[in-house]
């Protein structure tokens, strides 16, 4: 994974978030691009806001944001020692994109053109906005997107955890992840016994697949327990001193999700380690 996308937002976050960037920027030698994320406002809603804010003056602390957004991301680069990416830079290194249009919908566009999109991820008392650039990246992009906890450690993909249950999402975010996994010290493929999962290959034939492509694994097995299927996924991998999970992403409907629950939507608001996850 040589080119990293990572839509900045002004929020508590995005500190774990760019030490999880640089840990993988720089165990795979990578690119990494930043942005700022704007969730945009009408200029006639602007103007009506209750706060009697001037849309010249809304502008005006806009503009001081993204600047702030700026020297904040390319300090934090550059303190841990990855340069500005200049014309045959070796890499790790780093660029900044101009004029990156509003609106979430550009995350899952312009993600297209990278090898991995990197975000915080959402929790429970996530804004809108937030919640549909992870999914504008997660439906629109045709990219792997890495879900960054509050807290996390820089280390990463030394010892990943595989949710394997039986899916189509499951497989293509594997073959997402091979790269990493091919990085890995160990690597775990865990079946939820009684969980959520839909008819497909056993955890032991994905285990053999990831041999054959000379990637040590092992099958690991949990019970369900009473607990919500994320949940016991999560205890799992914190069980393990794991530092990556692997996720397929809405194997459910996003619609069936918000009604009933499921997996994905509990792991990308309460997971404690960083989530790579594929639709």
């Amino acid at each position: 994974m040589k080119t990293l996308l990572v839509p900045l937002q002004n929020i508590s976050m995005m500190p774990s978030t760019l030490d999880v960037v640089v840990g993988l920027a720089q165990r795979s030698g990578a690119y990494v691009e930043a942005f700022p994320l704007r969730f945009g406002i009408p200029r006639y809603l602007t103007a009506e806001l209750a706060t009697g804010i001037p849309v010249d003056a809304y502008q005006d602390k806009s503009e001081a944001e993204l600047n702030d957004m700026r020297n904040f991301f390319e300090a934090f680069m550059l303190r841990h020692d990855i340069p500005r990416a200049t014309a045959g830079s070796s890499r790790p290194c780093f660029g900044w994109l101009e004029n990156a249009p509003e609106g979430e919908d550009f995350v899952g566009s312009y993600g297209r053109a990278f090898d991995l999109i990197v975000m915080a991820r959402s929790d429970a008392d996530a804004a809108g906005p937030h919640r549909r650039a992870i999914e504008s990246a997660l439906f629109e992009s045709g990219r792997p997107v890495l879900l960054a906890p509050l807290n996390s450690s820089r280390s990463i993909a030394t010892n990943i955890i595989i949710h394997w249950n039986g899916s189509t999402e499951q497989a293509r975010a594997n073959a997402f992840a091979m790269p990493l996994l091919r990085l890995a010290e160990r690597v775990s493929v865990l079946t939820v016994v009684g969980g959520q999962g839909v008819p497909g290959p056993s955890a032991d034939r994905i285990v053999q697949q990831l041999r054959y492509n000379d990637i040590a694994a092992d099958v690991m097995r949990v019970e369900l327990e009473n607990r919500d299927t994320g949940e016991a996924v999560l205890d799992a991998a914190r069980a393990q001193g794991c530092d990556l999970l692997i996720k397929g992403a809405f194997t459910r409907t996003r619609l069936r999700q918000m009604i009933f629950g499921g997996a994905t939507s509990y792991i990308m608001e309460h997971a404690d380690l960083p989530v790579l996850m594929a639709h």
